[in-house]
């Protein structure tokens, strides 16, 4: 560090930066990791007692408290074996089994990531790996486009470089402000004749199916793709999805299918001790002789609410991922582009000009594709194969905690979309039964 950035802010900086690197380094000790495994655990034997051994037993031995007839307690307890016996069943599936780590299989090597080149005057960014930023979205300089059919006027801006806190360089579509982006012979007056800016669609041109862009400095293995190494377990995890604490470990490869069926099963339990508990709670209060509310009863209804509507929303979310063939890290990234190209198309047009932003919207699928399909490296094709490839092919499997999906969590088919080292084609360079 030069004498100039010896400033106090500049020497904390640092001091973070180091700190974080050598927490980066080590993972979680196991008690940390394994916690949240038990409080769920307990979580779920209070949340059993609680509509076993007072809302369903009052009924079944006929107590004055109780809120339903014994054939009504009989049959909520039944159900809730079984549906407490599907989320147990998943949620030891998807803690027991392993995510998949690659260093179990793959020697170490001393193949060193190259540092990527400056990007437009700015100073080269230091390489290093992450716990969730997938490596197709860091990439060197992106060059100017080369298509000028569309682009004749203006003077085309640079992609724009953002480095994060692990230090990569991003490069996002377009440019960072307004100013960087001007029509050749724009009237001088700024509140005269309204001329757009134009910006083209860029996606990034770094061949991340390349070994160099796989190379993990931590675990030094090359990486099969769609492996990213987590800081809290320490390792390299196959197809990483996200690090859950709830299960102790990585969501990844091997038990990705058990962590949608364990949420899946959990919802639907939680809505049903959720509804039938406020359901008889609210017809007794019809009654003239109604028992006093007990609060266990409210403790358990503000319990099952809160995890069934959390554990309902991860289920949507992941079903919808799975039919993008997208893991949580990669759904980031094109977050990332779809936000950095809306905020584009803010700049070409006026904000209440929708119909001139959706064209444009639809002249840059026109020659590239939408991004979260085509513009996939892993697209398979259609919702239903994307699917598959996780859950599997048959439909029991869907539902219950066995089986595995069609993939092998180190070869991936990829979207002939794209070429060898994985960079997105124009329409016009795909195969031609495609375009």
């Amino acid at each position: 560090m030069s004498n100039s950035d010896r400033t106090c802010c500049g020497v904390v900086e640092e001091a973070r930066m180091r700190a974080h690197n050598r927490r980066a380094q080590k993972p979680q000790p196991w008690i940390v990791l394994k916690f949240a495994v038990g409080l769920t655990l307990a979580l779920i034997g209070y949340t059993s007692y609680v509509y076993v051994g007072i809302f369903c037993k009052d009924m079944i031995v006929k107590n004055e408290s109780a809120l339903g007839s014994q054939t009504t307690g009989i049959v909520f307890l039944v159900v809730f074996c079984f549906l407490l016996l599907m989320v147990l069943w998943s949620y030891f599936a998807v803690v027991t089994t392993s995510p998949g780590y690659p260093t179990d299989f793959i020697e170490k090597t001393e193949l060193e990531l190259p540092e990527p080149p400056p990007a437009h005057g700015q100073q080269p960014a230091t390489v290093s790996d992450t716990r969730g930023m997938s490596f197709e979205l860091m990439a060197p300089a992106a060059g100017l486009s080369n298509d000028a059919s569309a682009l004749s006027t203006p003077v085309m801006p640079p992609a724009v470089p953002a480095t994060t806190k692990q230090g990569k360089t991003l490069h996002y579509l377009g440019t960072s402000t307004l100013d960087e982006a001007r029509i050749v012979n724009a009237p001088a007056d700024p509140e005269s004749t309204h001329v757009p800016a134009i910006f083209p669609r860029q996606p990034s041109t770094t061949p991340v199916l390349a070994p160099e862009y796989r190379f993990c400095n931590k675990d030094k293995i090359v990486k099969p793709p769609r492996t990213h190494h987590c800081r809290a377990c320490g390792t390299c995890v196959l197809k990483y999805d996200h690090h859950c604490p709830w299960v102790g470990h990585c969501v990844g490869a091997y038990n990705h299918k058990f962590f949608v069926n364990f949420v899946q099963w959990a919802s639907i339990l939680s809505f049903w001790m959720f509804a039938t508990i406020l359901g008889l709670n609210i017809k007794s209060r019809t009654r003239s002789s109604a028992p006093a509310i007990n609060p266990q009863h409210i403790v358990l209804l503000a319990l099952t609410g809160l995890f069934g509507l959390f554990c309902f929303l991860m289920f949507l979310t992941h079903v919808q991922l799975i039919m993008l063939n997208q893991t949580t890290v990669e759904s980031l990234g094109f977050r990332s582009m779809q936000e950095r190209e809306q905020d584009n198309l803010s700049r070409m047009h006026r904000w209440y000009d929708c119909g001139a932003k959706r064209r444009t919207r639809r002249r840059w699928d026109k020659e590239w594709g939408r991004i979260g399909k085509e513009g996939n490296l892993w697209w398979l094709g259609s919702r239903r194969a994307n699917w598959e490839s996780v859950m599997g092919k048959n439909v029991w499997w869907w539902f219950l905690p066995v089986g595995r999906g069609l993939e092998d969590a180190v070869n991936f088919p990829t979207n002939p979309r794209f070429d060898k080292q994985g960079r997105w084609r124009r329409r016009r360079e795909w195969p031609s039964d495609l375009r």
